[in-house]
């Protein structure tokens, strides 16, 4: 079971884009996961905004201050590995100390860079869950929030939210494959949760009302957003571009 993530955002120079992403799909992560049991999925995304109506739910939430977290957004990758653990040995450091040639210069062109590892804390599979096969990477769309809390008190708060709320929509939600809470062991946000959906469609017309929730003064939703610190790529929403979508 892939109960370890780790989480790459990043921006890139327009130049040489095309390159980059020929050289991470097609060579450097079937390198990475041939070589490595443990690593069971790898897949990369790119930033799509999430539309009008969701900028407008999230514009007014808090924010990490100026440089205390990568403020790279564009694009983002995730591994999946069996654990949180299998991302320590060897550290990222200590795998950055042996990149050479292509893969050094390659690796360099990203900017803003924020990594973290995450190990999930709940689960819950959607109506469409079959269209993300047990083990597999995750689905061809997707949300990904990234954040901390104003206070330790807060955590109860939105745990509850996520246990006896959120989570339940998703699981019953046309057009949702399921979502993940993920707890960091490693990286600025210690929360993050990641949506995953059978198309933007189905997001916007299922998930955005629930999201709106938010401007409903006195609900649950509206309480947990005056609270969340996001780091800049949050929430992070987009089509996987590899695996391409079959």
């Amino acid at each position: 079971m892939d109960r370890g993530i780790i989480a790459f955002w990043y921006d890139l120079p327009a130049e040489g884009e095309g390159e980059y992403l020929g050289w991470l799909h097609e060579t450097h992560l079937p390198e990475i996961l041939s070589g490595r049991e443990d690593f069971l999925w790898a897949a990369h995304y790119r930033n799509e905004g999430g539309g009008d109506r969701f900028r407008e739910v999230t514009k007014d939430m808090m924010r990490s201050g100026e440089g205390e977290v990568g403020d790279g957004r564009d694009y983002l990758l995730l591994i999946g590995a069996e654990s949180p653990h299998s991302f320590f040995n060897p550290t990222i450091p200590q795998i950055g100390e042996r990149h050479s040639g292509e893969t050094l210069e390659m690796v360099g062109r990203r900017s803003g860079l924020n990594i973290c590892i995450f190990s999930e804390e709940a689960r819950v599979d959607g109506p469409d869950a079959a269209a993300r096969p047990a083990g597999s990477a995750p689905g061809p769309y997707i949300q990904m929030g990234n954040f901390n809390v104003a206070k330790p008190e807060d955590d109860h708060i939105l745990g509850g939210w996520y246990a006896q709320h959120r989570l339940p929509f998703v699981a019953k939600m046309p057009g949702g494959i399921g979502a993940r809470k993920l707890t960091a062991a490693a990286g600025w946000g210690k929360h993050s949760i990641l949506y995953e959906f059978t198309s933007p469609a189905a997001r916007d017309e299922h998930f955005i009302p629930h999201e709106e929730e938010g401007f409903d003064e006195g609900s649950w939703t509206a309480r947990v957003h005056e609270f969340v610190i996001h780091a800049p790529c949050s929430p992070f929403v987009g089509p996987r571009l590899w695996p391409a979508a079959g």
